[in-house]
């Protein structure tokens, strides 16, 4: 077994601290890397209070992890010592089933394995995410990473980017079409560089006017403060999709009647209460409500070679490790530009 160091939560009411685990010594289709950076989730907020279900503890967060190859099983064919890697929301699934087959294992039948908060294919040993020093993936659930792009940057991408990637191209979301992102942040700054990438007329909806000038900065082409009834009313009917970013509470109809006729809203942010849906927003216009998850692996490299070709990566401010508690407040108070990510050089 492989000591690493980490920071977990031991219980829903306690804090992170540093932690020592073991990890599974390398196999011989596995990859270990030592962890660089590691992306700051508003998922892992949400596991670490138990606010979507009960969580495995202790809880080791992180699933937009990257680094450099330190070691490979030996018949790995993809990787060799020195390599530029990441790790997203996935570490296996059961590879058999029709999802697998297709290379959508995010939405595996038989049951994925989240990088933390999870269980392994063998549906006993808990996970444990990238908040450590070192981590060990089978070579099919390792991404390669470019190294064009500034790495730290790239972290978020591993699931901000690809939760935003997979809906715009599943609907093909691209050039005469107009866009409506809700919400500017950790999410929904990814979803306006991707809809401004594909061609897309972007507007960000935000309760906060003072991002209006942040939203055009990085390519939003309009911009609408829902809290405004005046600007509101006057973007009834604009949008040929809305995708929805928001893990905040609030009025999805409301939202729905901003669509044209067979416009889609697609949710991939997660608010920890249930929203109710009235028929009658969906009804009217032939609308459609949709929700998506994160990519597949070869989507997900897909998306990682896309954004190594068009220079594109996440906003984000660097922390330490020691940081963390004082980084989750700041992220429910939205005030980070767009994502922290953790040097884990500061572990």
């Amino acid at each position: 077994m492989i000591t690493t160091k980490g920071y977990a939560a031991q219980s829903p009411e306690t804090d992170l601290a540093p932690w020592s685990f073991e990890r599974r010594d390398v196999g011989e289709h596995d990859v270990q890397f030592d962890i660089m950076y590691c992306g700051v989730c508003h998922s892992d907020l949400h596991q670490i209070k138990n606010d979507w279900f009960p969580g495995i503890f202790p809880m080791v967060p992180g699933h937009e992890i990257v680094g450099k190859v330190a070691a490979v099983g030996a018949h790995v064919k993809k990787y060799k010592v020195g390599d530029l890697v990441g790790v997203g929301c996935l570490v296996d699934s059961c590879r058999t089933c029709e999802n697998c087959q297709e290379g959508l294992e995010q939405y595996c039948l038989n049951g994925n394995s989240q990088t933390y908060n999870g269980l392994e294919q063998d549906k006993k040993t808990p996970t444990y995410g990238g908040y450590s020093n070192t981590i060990v993936v089978h070579e099919d659930f390792v991404l390669s990473i470019s190294d064009k792009l500034h790495l730290a940057a790239v972290a978020p991408l591993l699931c901000a980017g690809i939760t935003t990637y997979s809906p715009l191209k599943y609907w093909k979301v691209g050039k005469g079409h107009k866009l409506a992102v809700v919400g500017l942040g950790g999410l929904g700054h990814m979803a306006v560089k991707f809809g401004v990438a594909f061609g897309a007329e972007v507007t960000v909806l935000s309760t906060s006017p003072e991002k209006e000038q942040d939203a055009k900065k990085l390519g939003a082409h309009k911009f609408v403060v829902t809290k405004d009834e005046q600007q509101f009313k006057a973007a009834m009917g604009s949008f040929d999709f809305i995708l929805d970013t928001a893990s905040a509470k609030h009025n999805i109809n409301d939202y729905l009647g901003l669509l044209r006729t067979n416009g889609v809203m697609i949710c991939v942010g997660a608010p920890s209460e249930p929203s109710p849906i009235s028929a009658f927003a969906i009804i009217g216009g032939r609308k459609s409500l949709a929700g998506s998850g994160i990519g597949g692996l070869p989507e997900t490299q897909e998306m990682l070679d896309y954004c190594a070709e068009h220079n594109i990566v996440s906003d984000i401010e660097m922390i330490d490790i020691k940081d963390i508690t004082g980084a989750y407040e700041r992220m429910l108070k939205g005030d980070v530009k767009y994502r922290f990510v953790i040097d884990m050089a500061t572990l």
